[in-house]
This record gives structure tokens, sequence and C-alpha cells, in this order.
């Protein structure tokens, strides 16, 4: 047995999730496993070494898979059908005994319990439009769900049964038309940022550990303003009109850099984050994999893992502050846009 991480990503358009073993700054992939429908999102239990897997079709659900470490070979183990939709986010609470989801399409959030792995029914379910992604907090204690088609990030303490209590306010508004879709909680967990789908910016709002409310504080340009985009709207085709298309946010290691990807010129850039939470814009950006709406750093901070809506490759790089040097592509499969480590 092998104490090299895994790299697992979502090839949506195959219906498949490819393992990888990351050794000595190189990827080898092990295994591709199938049955994975229209696949654009996963939450990992490392202790456990199970996944859950949101799936499409009719109807869409949840699947729990084991992952084998040596093989790379994931296996159904259960399924939680979703009649409403399908999800395109799903979380963990850091115990693994709750998961999160929220659905794009379907305009609905969930919250459930697991047993033995088992994803039971949803506890609590919320609506509002285009919801795209969910954290909690490492506590457990809180959720905040993003709304990219109301324009606002939905907050809610998280009862012992895991259900959803709305804190007051039960929303906090994003500027208006920025499509807000992603978003992470600093080490800290006195800050929550959000990646905008529409203007590109990297929203930064304070977070009270103690209530668990939000208040936006400000927000820095995370795209290549060089490259003359112009301000997205919902609906519109973001290639054909060269709008602005945000996909994608993680932290850095140490916290100073948030990096966040843009599909229409498919760029990585590194918002800084200051002392005092604070953001600003970029210096460089690194063309990458065409149409990267996923990505993954590793948790020691070295690596980048990006894949592209457009690509059957995925992109390994080296990271050194905000520079990232390419180490290799390798092949993954069709439409690949989600990728965690293990």
């Amino acid at each position: 047995m092998t104490d090299s991480p895994l790299v697992l990503v979502a090839n949506a358009g195959d219906g498949t999730v490819s393992t990888f073993r990351l050794d000595g700054g190189r990827l080898e992939r092990l295994a591709v496993s199938e049955g994975l429908t229209g696949c654009s999102t996963f939450a990992v239990d490392v202790a456990r070494d199970l996944v859950y897997a949101g799936v499409k079709g009719e109807p869409a659900g949840i699947l729990t898979l084991s992952i084998d470490r040596e093989s790379g070979r994931l296996a159904p183990q259960s399924r939680l059908d979703l009649p409403d939709g399908g999800m395109n986010y799903l979380a963990l609470t850091h115990d693994g005994a709750g998961l999160l989801g929220a659905s794009y399409g379907g305009g609905y959030g969930i919250s459930c319990e697991i047993a033995d792995g088992v994803v039971g029914e949803p506890v609590s379910k919320i609506e509002f439009p285009n919801l795209h992604s969910v954290l909690p907090s490492e506590d457990g204690r809180f959720a905040y769900f993003v709304s990219l088609g109301a324009d606002l990030v939905a907050q809610y303490a998280l009862a012992d049964d895991h259900q959803l209590v709305p804190l007051t306010p039960e929303t906090v508004a994003a500027p208006a038309g920025s499509g807000p879709r992603h978003l992470v909680l600093n080490d800290a967990q006195d800050a929550v940022y959000v990646l905008t789908e529409f203007s590109g910016e990297v929203l930064h709002y304070g977070r009270d550990s103690a209530t668990g409310e939000l208040t936006l504080r400000g927000a820095a340009t995370a795209y290549d303003t060089a490259k003359g985009l112009g301000h997205s709207v919902f609906g519109a085709d973001p290639l054909a009109h060269h709008y602005i298309w945000g996909a994608d946010l993680h932290f850095g290691a140490g916290g100073t850099r948030l990096w966040a990807s843009e599909r229409t010129e498919s760029t990585l850039g590194a918002v800084a984050v200051a002392e005092d939470g604070s953001v600003s814009a970029p210096e460089r950006f690194t063309v990458t994999e065409t149409q990267p709406r996923g990505f993954a750093i590793s948790p020691d901070g070295v690596h980048l893992v990006a894949a592209g809506e457009r690509s059957t490759t995925v992109s390994l790089y080296a990271v050194q502050d905000d520079e990232l040097e390419l180490l290799e592509q390798v092949e993954t499969g069709n439409g690949a846009n989600w990728v965690r480590f293990v």
C-alpha cells in the first residue's frame, strides 16, 4: 500500500470517474469507473474511503461508492433517488454524518443524514433559483447555499439531526447580476469567499463564527481584464459573446491565495488574500485546459490539477506562490469537470 495521494476526476460526457495516483510529480491513471451518468459533483469521505456522487437520469440520484486505494476502482454501495432533479454540488459535514446538496436545475437544496455510508431521505429542503453550491462550516454548526439565479447566499444553522434552521436574516445579498457560483471558507472560519460567474469577482464576506452570520466586506476581479471580456447575463452564451464565465474557486496553501478559474479564456489566476481578509486581483494568469469548470489543489498546496469541459486531458501543475509550472497532461475522458484529492 502506498501513501501517495489519489486524484478523482469526473468525466460527465462519458459518465465515468478517473482515478489517478500522484507520485513524484507525476500522475498515473489507475482506473476509470463507469456507470456515473452525467456526474459533475462528488464529495469524498477520506476517513471511510467513500465517495458520494451526483448522477443524472430518470430519476437523478446520489450514489455511494467505496474506493479501493490500491486499484483506484469505485464500487457502488447504495443509491438515493432524487425525483426533483440532480445535484450540481455535494458537500459533507466534517464528521461524515451529514450530506448537503445544491440543485441548479431543480432550484432546491437538501440536507441528509448518513448512516453506514447510506444517504437517507432529505431531512430539510430549501428552494432558491439556480442553487449552485453549498458548504458547511468546519464545526458542522452552519451551512451556506449559493443561489446564482437570485444573487444571494442563504445561511442556516445545522441542527443535531442536520435540519436546516434559517438564520436571521436567512439570506445575504450578492451584487445584482453578478451570478454567485462557488464558495469557500477560510481556515480561521471568519470569512467566506464567493466566486461570481457573470462578473468574475471574488466576493469577501465576513463571518461571525458564533452566530454564523455573513456580512459583505469587499470584492476583487478574478479574471484577466486584459482580454476584453464583457459582463455576462443569465441565459447568454458566454463564448458567442466573449463574456466572463467564472467557474471554480479553491484556497492555496497558507490561505494567502484564492485560485479561480474562468472558462471563456480558459485561465487560472490567484487572488491575493490579505491578513485582514480583503482580496486583490491576480497579477498573472495561466492558460489551462479548455473551459476549466473544475480544479483542485493538493492538501500540501504543492500541486494543482485542472480539468476542462472541452478537453480530454487533465493538467498537473507545480504551485509556487501565484505561479503555475506545467508538469504534464494526462488523458482522463470527455467533459471533465470536477476534481478532488483523496
